[in-house]
């Protein structure tokens, strides 16, 4: 049962070729540099077969380029709203085209982070192979982030390149600024003008063609970047539960890692499926459901902008989707949307549907199946570990569990001491596999993985037939909707406002969506607690940080829970008035 708590940090560097042929080009070692010591890495476990990795690894080649060397360039790959149906060999064209725009006209070397900001597109999955098939670190970022918290994400990965939707080019111009890294930006998906669409230092530069003229004057042929299987190729970030994000680094390994154990083993899709989904490509639960699992088996994805239930139901429809991702709150949505006018929505193609972002409450499981015959795939993942690594089949499905642990890995539940409990007893969940925690220079690695172990935040026990039952988070983590939000975060945008003297953010149960955001605010003098204050304030929220994040609650008080060292007490918010 081989393991590694290494990194294996010494790598001859990786190469690239543009088509020049200049294998000795320059590597850029800052994600390398930058990985946790040794000794605080989580113990990484490759016990089955297909988990033996060679040395040499691109994600990108094993995804894409494998499928068109062995003849099958021809499979439908990926499609998109307005008629975009590519093959393998035309995403594979496409993703070459982007590849040489970032080489030969960005200037990229391999081991840049390059920032992707897009809404699920073909263009937006052709940019992530172009970056990883130039040896580039993607780091993918959620549409609706504003230019603080973009701001916070170019600092932290020292971004030089970005590659971004017009449409959502204005937050990342206002960023440019404060943004001392990023030198190279280039839009896709409109005109090629606009300030953020330039070279250059922050605040801009001059003006550059859009991607897709730039890409269309390229050739369709690069050769992959020979990279190591331990090469960092993405920077996931998750805010964490202070609001000061954190960016989780995954190998080439991972991605393929994850391809190898809950998709064969718990999924069991066909390359003749069709997968469809919700969660944006910045989300890992998105990147692995709808691009590197479909890609992995040569089946095909289809990536619908704003997925939301009231597009996402026709989109299946249209598309003769076959295999669904999205968070329970979307599947209670269109199970309400099918209760109100089922013949208005034709679900014959549809017979897999995974569930994740969030615990599934037994309710929203039984209202799908009873809508559409169709018993969900509930699981557990985390952005540290890239997917899931606990779930349950629909054979052994079981309301109100997540299931049982996927093959590669291991799961425990731990008391404080980090001594496994027994069955029936609530602790920490503790994972251990081919993925695990491996944080940016960040001191939270040593919360996240103790003793080999990655400690996921989640409490949990372990029923009598050895499924894993959800208890709650053990952190100040808000799960909304299937996006994870910082009680912290939106407290620091709340005291941006003049009026604001004091908040507390916590999240309050909700059946419709897991948990919703309510804040506790303490105003200061000569402003009333009234309900245009609450508008007031929920809008500041939503110009202020990503608008999912805003308080859908807001309770005014006086004052607010304290120690005597003035830290707030935010268990005491949860009390029962």
């Amino acid at each position: 049962m081989p393991s590694s708590r290494s990194a294996n940090v010494a790598r001859s560097a990786s190469s690239r070729d543009a088509g020049a042929g200049d294998d000795s080009a320059h590597v850029e070692t800052f994600a390398r540099d930058r990985l946790p010591a040794a000794e605080a890495l989580p113990e990484f476990l490759f016990e089955l077969p297909e988990l033996q990795f060679p040395a040499r690894l691109n994600c990108a080649a094993e995804l894409l380029d494998r499928w068109v060397e062995r003849g099958e360039g021809g499979r439908l790959a990926v499609q998109g709203h307005g008629g975009t149906r590519w093959t393998y060999a035309e995403l594979q064209a496409q993703a070459n085209r982007i590849a040489r725009v970032l080489v030969e006209d960005m200037g990229l070397v391999p081991g840049q982070r390059v920032l992707l900001r897009g809404a699920n597109s073909p263009m937006l999955a052709a940019s992530w192979f172009g970056v990883v098939k130039a040896g580039g670190i993607v780091v993918g970022t959620m549409p609706l982030l504003r230019a603080r918290e973009l701001v916070a994400i170019v600092e932290k990965a020292q971004v030089s390149h970005a590659l971004v939707d017009s449409r959502l080019a204005e937050e990342l111009d206002l960023a440019r600024p404060s943004c001392h890294t990023l030198r190279e930006v280039r839009q896709f998906g409109g005109a090629g003008a606009g300030g953020a669409n330039g070279s250059g230092g922050a605040g801009g530069g001059s003006l550059a063609p859009a991607l897709e003229t730039l890409a269309a004057a390229k050739s369709a042929t690069f050769r992959t970047v020979d990279t190591a299987a331990d090469d960092v190729c993405l920077l996931a970030f998750t805010s964490g539960t202070t609001g000061v994000p954190k960016a989780a680094m995954h190998f080439h390994r991972d991605v393929m890692a994850a391809c190898a154990c809950w998709p064969p083993h718990v999924l069991r899709a066909t390359r003749d499926d069709v997968f469809i989904g919700s969660p944006p490509l910045a989300f890992t639960f998105g990147l692995g459901g709808l691009l590197a699992f479909p890609l992995s088996i040569g089946a095909s994805t289809v990536l619908v902008e704003k997925a939301t239930p009231d597009v996402l139901l026709p989109a299946i429809a249209q598309f003769k989707a076959t295999v669904c991702f999205t968070a329970p709150t979307s599947y209670r949505a269109m199970a309400g949307q099918l209760a109100k006018d089922a013949a208005a929505h034709d679900l014959s193609s549809l017979r897999k549907c995974v569930s994740a972002g969030e615990a599934l409450p037994a309710a929203t499981r039984q209202l799908w199946k009873g809508a559409t015959g169709i018993e969900i795939i509930d699981g557990i993942g985390s952005t540290e570990l890239f997917h899931i690594f606990i779930s349950a089949d629909e054979a052994h499905a079981k309301p109100g569990a997540t299931g049982l642990v996927v093959p590669g890995y291991r799961a425990a539940v731990l008391d404080d001491e980090g001594r496994e409990l027994p069955r029936g007893q609530v602790g920490r969940l503790a994972i251990k596999g081919p993925t695990g925690c491996k944080y940016l220079d960040d001191p939270r690695q040593a919360s996240y993985v103790q003793n080999g172990w990655n400690l996921t935040g989640d409490a949990y026990l372990q029923d009598t037939d050895g499924q894993f039952v959800y208890q709650a988070r053990t952190d100040d983590m808000i799960i909304s909707g299937g996006y994870n939000i910082a009680g912290p975060e939106v407290e620091s945008a709340l005291l941006l406002h003049p009026a604001v003297a004091e908040c507390g953010v916590i999240g309050r149960a909700d059946e419709a969506r897991g948990m919703v955001v309510k804040a506790f605010v303490v105003l200061r003098p000569g402003h009333a607690g009234d309900a245009a204050m609450v508008a007031t304030l929920q809008e500041f929220v939503k110009q202020t940080i990503a608008p999912y994040k805003y308080p859908r609650e807001i309770e005014f008080r006086t004052s607010l829970p304290r120690t005597e060292t003035g830290k707030l007490q935010r268990f005491r918010l949860r009390e029962p008035a």
